[in-house]
């Protein structure tokens, strides 16, 4: 059943599918809608810092993530290294940290996409748009992974294009070149340093680490998609490189831009930053071209959160340390009832967030935000212990078709990085929910994954001692 599983899986994915994948997951309202509350706490330049800090850890773990997936080209990939190298407690729980991430995800992007359509559609009812994206974003996942990754390698390309022109315009304003309404002179990088260079002091650029490092949460699909890419050793380090250097563009340039244009008093209470920019450089039904932006945005999102959590149980099942019934995969190479499971995970944390979302749904929240940096640290951990174990073998480097380099050094700069982001988060009172949330979930699934364990070898003795002779 293993092997069998294995080869249904199509690899149909192409470079340009990757890196549009990796970009959905990243670009979604964490840019669009939290970017002016970064810069309102820790003003222009520490948000800059912030981000490029946030590039180079997201691209020190992408390093380690390319020599595993790579070497080791698997769907559901990071659980697989860390079963094998960390050990199999600790592959069973990123698994399921990874898996809740984006199902929460899946939840607050349904409803997201529902609250976005009240802008012209003010008489319909939010659960029903939401209900509606919901089956669509199913839909495309379950029928083939093809269409899967068409759909989202468009979706991602229409906020990607929004961005770069947002980006082109913002420019052109800030120099002069465009004139501002109300006959504004041009703003240059006044707002900059208006407000001194760090407005709240230096050390909320450790607080806000944590945003970015969540705004830059679904790099690592790169390595999810491993096992349904054509030519992986190509097409990984290639996605890799065009994925981080688009990021680091698209996130700093639109942080440039919006800084220089808004006043720093103005960014955190506007509810969408991009559209007060555009409405400053006169750009007519700025709000609505927005809103399809945005629109488009969370749902590509949730088109790539879908996908990655479906994979991950998938994993999990043909591991054999859940039922064997996720692992099953559709003639098309779909593990439908993992998609069917992650989708109805999603549709309970909808539901949370709608019934109690001072309790349940906040605890859920907490637990995916800090999930991922956790399941970042797995991945440096994972490499470092396979590239120790590869030379033991009596293996060579060289050896390797793609290798991170400044071995040890990467792996322990990039966990050392995120240990100091989740260590961080202590000091915020707004976010120390994260951590009271998210070490009992982990303890939960160790325990729960010995407990399993444990039952399972007693079980097959005790089928064994009572077979008859």
């Amino acid at each position: 059943m293993e092997n069998e599983s294995k080869q249904e899986f199509q690899r149909k994915m192409q470079a340009r599918h990757l890196v549009m994948l990796s970009l959905g997951g990243v670009i979604g309202t964490g840019l669009f809608l939290s970017s002016g509350y970064t810069i309102q706490q820790a003003g222009p330049i520490g948000t800059i810092l912030s981000y490029l800090i946030g590039a180079l850890v997201v691209y020190l773990v992408m390093l380690c993530l390319g020599e595993l997936s790579v070497h080791m080209p698997e769907t559901g990939a990071f659980h697989s290294y860390a079963t094998k190298y960390i050990g199999p407690g600790t592959g069973y729980t990123v698994a399921w940290l990874y898996w809740l991430t984006w199902t929460v995800a899946l939840g607050s992007e349904f409803t997201a996409a529902g609250l976005l359509m009240q802008r012209w559609f003010p008489s319909i009812n939010v659960w029903i748009w939401s209900v509606l994206f919901a089956i669509v974003i199913f839909v495309l996942n379950a029928l083939t992974v093809k269409l899967f990754a068409e759909s989202e390698f468009w979706f991602a390309s229409i906020k990607v294009i929004a961005i770069v022109i947002f980006i082109i315009l913002g420019v052109a304003a800030m120099v002069g070149f465009i004139p501002m309404t109300n006959s504004q002179p041009a703003p240059f990088f006044t707002n900059f340093v208006s407000a001194g260079l760090f407005p709240n002091g230096a050390f909320v650029i450790i607080m806000t680490m944590l945003a970015v490092n969540f705004a830059f949460s679904g790099t690592e699909l790169i390595g999810i998609a491993a096992g349904e890419t054509s030519d992986p050793e190509k097409t990984i380090p290639k996605a890799i490189r065009t994925t981080l250097w688009r990021l680091v563009i698209f996130f700093v340039g639109t942080i440039v831009v919006l800084s220089a244009l808004l006043p720093i008093s103005d960014a955190g209470v506007l509810e969408s930053p991009f559209v007060a920019v555009l409405e400053r450089i006169g750009v007519p039904y700025a709000a609505d071209i927005m809103n399809f932006v945005i629109l488009t945005a969370i749902l590509s999102a949730a088109n790539s959160g879908l996908y990655a959590s479906s994979r991950m149980l998938w994993s999990l099942a043909d591991k054999k340390t859940i039922s064997p019934i996720f692992a099953k995969l559709t003639k098309r190479g779909v593990p439908i009832y993992a998609i069917i499971f992650s989708m109805l995970g999603g549709g309970l944390a909808l539901l949370s967030s709608i019934i109690a979302p001072d309790t349940v749904y906040i605890v859920l929240v907490s637990i995916s935000g800090l999930a991922v940096v956790a399941v970042w640290m797995s991945i440096s951990a994972s490499q470092f212990l396979f590239r120790k174990q590869f030379i033991k073998e009596g293996n060579s480097e060289k050896d390797l078709v793609y290798r991170a380099p400044l071995y040890p050094l990467v792996p322990i700069v990039s966990f050392i990085l995120c240990l100091a982001s989740c260590i961080g988060i202590a000091f915020d009172p707004t976010q120390r929910i994260a951590l009271y949330c998210c070490i009992p979930f982990i303890l939960f699934c160790y325990g729960s994954y010995y407990i399993t364990q444990i039952l399972k070898k007693r079980r097959v003795e005790y089928v064994e001692q009572n077979q008859p002779n």
